[in-house]
């Protein structure tokens, strides 16, 4: 199977050719790949911190390897949509999908999957020799549901577990599989960075459901959002944004290091943000909200990050 065409989007980019650079940009997501980044600067913040130097070569490959991930899953969730047929009736109102808009073919996306898992895997063998085996189980896990997402006969973009599983792979897996990567151990700071990037990162996901719920309810994706309601749908986000701070002085007072504390001062913006998805119109205004939040988690990443850079000892 080449291609499916469907219907193209109202509001896609107009001037996109077939095969182009920017077909591909449409189909890499290049604004999501934040949430792939912020956990890995993390983390190799705070190993810092713990050992008074970083290698350098490890951490650009579990970088590179996180980024590849995100990648496979922005390109496996554009060409499994459209296989199955999720822009039926044209009614989403999320960024143009390069095959559903016949800028590039199911092949085409395919190929660029396998490629990418190729590479993404030779750099976990890589890996591997840094700290053995655990980190290519590590590896075959995330690479499994990167292609789970919206692969297979049960994709997790159909379940109400999309959260969830961008939570544990974007939070924990990450940033305390990179710690251990390049310090051989987990402290107790990389423990709440995990959960608050993680949430973070769940938070960008949520207001993705929340936008299509009535479009995924349409084709039968059963997301926490169609499950929950709208009610339920901004509670989660509420609490994922909300939770990631709330985190922030737990770990700072645990650790004993008050540097940590400076991601609060986002306080304030997640404050606007949680309001501003509370009272958005529905439709494409969401976009604007979601990059906001990938935004957020980065900057919250920088501010962890020089908070474990500053601290007067090692956390």
């Amino acid at each position: 199977m080449s291609a499916i065409p469907q219907r193209a989007r109202a509001d896609a980019p107009a001037g996109v050719h077939p095969g182009s650079v920017r077909a591909w940009r449409a189909a890499v997501r290049p604004g999501t790949l934040l949430a792939a980044l912020s956990p890995v600067l993390v983390a190799t913040a705070l190993s810092f911190s713990r050992a008074g130097a970083v290698d350098l070569v490890a951490a650009a490959l579990v970088l590179g390897a996180a980024l590849l991930m995100q990648i496979t899953t922005n390109l496996q969730n554009d060409v499994g949509y459209t296989v199955r047929r999720g822009e039926a009736g044209g009614t989403r109102t999320g960024l143009a999908r390069a095959t559903a808009n016949g800028w590039l073919s199911v092949r085409q996306v395919r190929a660029g999957i396998v490629f990418i898992a190729i590479v993404a895997v030779g750099l976990g063998c890589v890996l591997v020799a840094y700290r053995g085996w655990p980190v290519l189980l590590i590896g075959i896990a995330s690479l499994a549901a990167a292609l789970a997402y919206m692969g297979g006969p049960r994709p997790i973009a159909y379940s109400p577990f999309g959260e969830l599983t961008v939570f544990v792979f974007f939070g924990p897996t990450a940033v305390m599989g990179t710690e251990w990567v390049l310090t051989g151990v987990i402290g107790a700071a990389g423990l709440f960075a995990s959960l608050s990037i993680g949430a973070l990162a769940a938070a960008a996901l949520a207001v993705n459901n929340h936008r299509d719920i009535e479009h995924d309810r349409s084709v039968g994706r059963r997301t926490f959002a169609v499950i929950a309601g709208k009610g339920g749908s901004r509670r989660l986000y509420g609490t994922l944004l909300l939770g990631s701070f709330l985190l922030i002085p737990v770990m700072s007072v645990w650790v004993r290091s008050p540097s940590l504390l400076l991601p609060l001062l986002l306080a304030p913006t997640a404050v606007r943000l949680l309001r501003d998805f509370a009272n958005c119109p529905p439709g494409v205004a969401y976009n604007a909200i979601l990059f906001r939040t990938f935004r957020l988690e980065l900057w919250f990443a920088l501010l962890l990050s020089a908070g474990a850079l500053l601290a007067s000892k090692p956390v």
